[in-house]
């Protein structure tokens, strides 16, 4: 009975919705002509789901547009309820919250977070509370608020276009995380590619972003490292254990005793690191899995794992590098920034550090030691080695000729 109310409801809407339509297409042929052809392009046209669907029915006029409705993922929700559920519990909706949780986020011109001229302008497909949106609004930032259109392009919402590896693509790449660049020049991004411009036949196994990271279409998007690749239960080893703990210790999730802060709680409700060998199991599990498809399990299990030998070689070259900033730090010869709680670099802050010791730091965290190990799991050795371990290794020995000039100053004094 529920379910038939409901299929009632949006057929009436559905009707109402197409009296609308004529209208609303007749005017915005003239204002804004490309959405409409959009429109007409998309399964929403072909289905009788008109603007007054997603935007409402208040605006009639010229004059009344801020009465337009800004859809949110919940109008989306309507008719694609699976979706938006499975969303809502993956990284992509926690996109805003995580953004938002970095203690220096509101250092920056608000233009490019909230303005989403920059880390705004992908973060926005995180899902926002009733009073961020309506702050949003008051600051005449309104739009960007759906999070579906960031992979189905309005107003054509087009699931063909979101299953093309290109549609991560605006997200995905540059400095901290470079993941179409190592993908598209991968063997499976350069299959993709030949297949897409029809060299080899449409049959022709290549994964895509999607294949690996949405399986069977699932929109919670999980990996088994998560984006910082730290985790717990700390590693047996006792080696990488100590330099996964000083990481944790510069990340500020943990105190110099190694016990947990507030800032854990953060990283929890930003969900951006696998907190249990439970969690991490299922996302690696759900990847081996896929990778079977076209490899052999032992295959694609040993290739994880040197994937995962490699997080623990650059997590040596980045504890020790912190090790260095955090003595200088102690003996007095860097000034700590009052706004660090542990005297720990806080590698969190990002281009906030002051100094160019702390800055080649940061470089070396977010940039470096993200393209060595994503590039291995992207199946990109070039990533890996020169512009990732390499890299890294480069950073450490100008962080320790850097160190030795500050403290020849510092005895010099």
């Amino acid at each position: 009975m529920k379910v038939s109310l409901v299929f009632l409801s949006v057929l009436a809407l559905m009707f109402v919705s197409s009296l609308w339509a004529d209208t609303c297409v007749d005017c915005h042929q003239k204002v804004t002509p490309n959405i409409v052809t959009d429109w007409q392009l998309s399964k929403h046209s072909q289905n009788d789901v008109a603007c007054s669907t997603c935007h409402g029915d208040a605006h009639q006029t010229m004059e009344d547009f801020a009465k337009a409705e800004i859809p949110t993922p919940s109008t989306c929700e309507t008719c694609h309820e699976t979706q938006v559920q499975q969303f809502s519990k993956g990284k992509h909706a926690l996109a805003w919250v995580a953004m938002k949780a970095m203690p220096t986020i509101h250092h920056q011109p608000m233009e490019l977070i909230e303005g989403q001229k920059g880390c705004g302008g992908c973060h926005k497909i995180g899902l926002k509370s009733e009073e961020e949106i309506k702050k949003l609004k008051e600051a005449g930032a309104g739009f960007g608020l759906a999070s579906c259109d960031a992979c189905h392009t309005r107003h054509t919402f087009s699931v063909k276009e979101a299953r093309q590896p290109q549609a991560c693509q605006t997200c995905h790449m540059g400095f901290d995380h470079p993941q179409w660049e190592m993908y598209s020049s991968s063997k499976h991004g350069v299959r993709f590619l030949l297949k897409q411009n029809g060299i080899l036949p449409e049959n022709t196994p290549a994964p895509t972003c999607q294949t690996c990271h949405m399986q069977a279409g699932n929109h919670e998007v999980r990996t088994a490292w998560g984006f910082l690749a730290v985790r717990l239960p700390l590693p047996e080893d006792e080696q990488w254990k100590q330099d996964q703990i000083t990481i944790l210790q510069a990340l500020g999730v943990l105190d110099p005793e190694g016990n947990p802060t507030a800032r854990l709680d953060a990283v929890k409700a930003a969900d951006i690191a696998r907190l249990t060998q439970e969690d991490f199991d299922r996302e690696r599990n759900k990847m081996i899995k896929t990778c079977n498809q076209c490899h052999s399990k032992n295959f694609a299990e040993e290739q994880l794992k040197r994937g995962d030998q490699i997080i623990r070689q650059v997590d040596r070259l980045l504890a020790e590098a912190i090790r260095i900033v955090a003595g200088l730090y102690k003996d007095g010869i860097l000034e700590k920034p009052a706004n660090y709680a542990y005297p720990f670099p806080d590698l969190l802050t990002f281009h906030d550090a002051p100094t160019p010791i702390e800055q080649r730091l940061f470089v070396m965290h977010l940039k470096h030691r993200m393209r060595a190990f994503q590039g291995v799991f992207h199946a990109n050795p070039d990533y890996a080695l020169w512009y990732g371990w390499s890299e890294m290794v480069r950073d450490l020995s100008e962080i320790k000729y850097m160190a030795e000039e500050l403290r020849s100053k510092h005895a010099a004094k």
